[in-house]
């Protein structure tokens, strides 16, 4: 008496395991991609950030210095500088090492006593070391928009 057994054949199962690794390995290339994706996207925010800082604390500089000790004033940028990040990032000195910040200031040709263009690169390398930048350019005007006008309220 024979017994109809089923099985499956070696052909069956092999090609069933390599659809298998196929399958995991796709999906791991396709967490690799995603990772590095969320990396650059955090770090493109934090370069925003930065950006957005350092132009913020050039935006509240006067026109002129009115100080001896310091710079405090537009006018007295270097033409290209390093800018430091230690006062941004206080409590992560890492982030500070990561992202290497320059900022460059040009006189306007046609109104050299009253306009400068600023421009601020942030650079950084990302996890699998390719280089990234993100800039911004702003235009300083003498009595221009950071002008402030305080009044006392009444």
């Amino acid at each position: 008496m024979l017994r109809d057994t089923r099985a499956f054949t070696i052909l069956e199962v092999s090609l069933a395991a390599t659809v298998m690794a196929l399958g995991i390995s796709s999906s791991m290339i396709a967490m690799q991609t995603g990772f590095k994706a969320l990396d650059v996207a955090r770090d493109t925010t934090l370069a925003s950030q930065i950006l957005q800082s350092e132009i913020e604390r050039l935006r509240l500089l006067s026109w002129s210095n009115t100080s001896t000790t310091a710079i405090d004033s537009i006018t007295e940028l270097p033409e290209t500088e390093a800018v430091s990040l230690a006062t941004m990032f206080s409590s992560s000195t890492a982030l500070a090492e990561k992202f290497q910040v320059s900022r460059t200031v040009v006189r306007d040709e046609r109104r050299p006593d009253f306009v400068r263009y600023i421009t601020i690169s942030v650079t950084w390398r990302s996890y699998d070391g390719r280089s990234h930048t993100r800039s911004f350019r702003s235009m300083y005007a003498k009595n221009g928009l950071y002008d402030y006008y305080y009044t006392k309220a009444n």
